[in-house]
């Protein structure tokens, strides 16, 4: 794969584990003042796209969700599946799959 291909993919997932951070600190903060809060699909959403660093780092630094279980596996599950079907794509366009 070419040099430009990696550039845009690493801005793309500093992109988005940003945007998956910044969306926990900002449900923490309206959690504490009790104003409206971010629905959980999109919390979510930036995870799935990619962001599952960002919103592991988030729930960590800002301690929000940590005890609603779909949110403690789930991201962890989510950034795993993505790290492995990265590994097989890469594996692939190598020409080897293990």
């Amino acid at each position: 794969m070419n040099q430009n291909f990696f550039v845009l993919a690493a801005g793309y997932l500093l992109l988005v584990n940003g945007i998956a951070f910044f969306l926990m600190g900002y449900d923490k903060k309206q959690a504490i003042h009790h104003k409206w809060r971010v629905p959980e699909k999109y919390l979510f959403l930036p995870v799935i796209l990619g962001g599952g660093i960002g919103g592991i780092a988030g729930m960590r630094v800002f301690h929000h969700k940590t005890r609603h279980w779909y949110f403690a596996v789930g991201f962890p599950a989510i950034l795993l599946l993505e790290a492995v079907i990265a590994c097989v794509l890469m594996a692939a366009g190598k020409g080897q799959v293990w």
